[in-house]
């Protein structure tokens, strides 16, 4: 048989019934009504159709219309971001929990605010080690002072944890919705000794086409 749509019963043209090409006298062009490849009310194909507000398809890896630079708009995911891209655009959506963001969005910034705090607490660490804290052996009683090191450390930390709270929330809520999950799943991760594993399956799951639906260009 034919794959050709416009040929009934895989039967060539020359071949259909009385010798006509078409019933009627009419050439069957695409879908019915003389549409070519058209569905009904002249809309293109889906997920073969330009998205709404002009941009590509945007499932499994596949970007969105970019600006001169290659970057697409803030509303829209980046799939391939590199690791710099991926920091930048964590801040500058700060607090945005609506649209999408990619896997490599979320692990390159999971992979910066690791080091980050890393290095924080090795520079804890040295400088506890420089501190000249004693302990009485008799009393058990310590005396001494921390370095600067150790407290500088120590306030470098505490604002870099509180900086990245909300962030952190919102980059886990637009990696939920680029799996097509709603944003509220993330707080299976308050459940006991399962709950972090819950989110973090969740967070590596493929991008699906169908979460489009929790874009919002009108934003910017």
């Amino acid at each position: 048989m034919s794959d050709n749509p416009e040929q009934p019963y895989g039967k060539p043209d020359d071949q259909q019934p009385y010798g006509q090409q078409d019933p009627y006298g009419q050439q069957q062009q695409g879908q019915q009504y003389g549409q070519q490849g058209q569905q009904q009310y002249g809309q293109q194909q889906q997920y073969g159709q330009q998205g709404q507000y002009g941009q590509q398809p945007q499932g499994y890896g596949q970007g969105v219309q970019t600006g001169p630079n290659g970057e697409p708009p803030l509303w829209a995911p980046w799939y391939g971001i590199s690791f710099p891209n991926a920091v930048k655009r964590f801040f500058k959506k700060y607090v945005r929990f609506d649209g999408r963001a990619s896997r490599s969005e979320f692990w390159w910034w999971s992979l910066a605010s690791f080091i980050v705090v890393a290095v924080l607490y090795a520079l804890l660490g040295i400088g506890g080690a420089m501190s000249d804290l004693r302990t009485d052996p008799t009393t058990g009683t310590t005396t001494g002072s921390f370095s600067a090191l150790y407290w500088i450390a120590t306030v470098l930390l505490v604002v870099f944890g509180l900086a990245v709270v909300i962030p952190n929330l919102a980059i886990t809520w637009r990696r939920l919705h680029d799996a097509n999950l709603a944003g509220p799943f993330y707080f299976l991760g308050f459940i006991p000794i399962v709950g972090g594993i819950i989110v973090l399956v969740l967070t590596v799951l493929p991008s699906k086409p169908e979460g489009q639906r929790f874009d919002r260009p009108e934003r910017g």
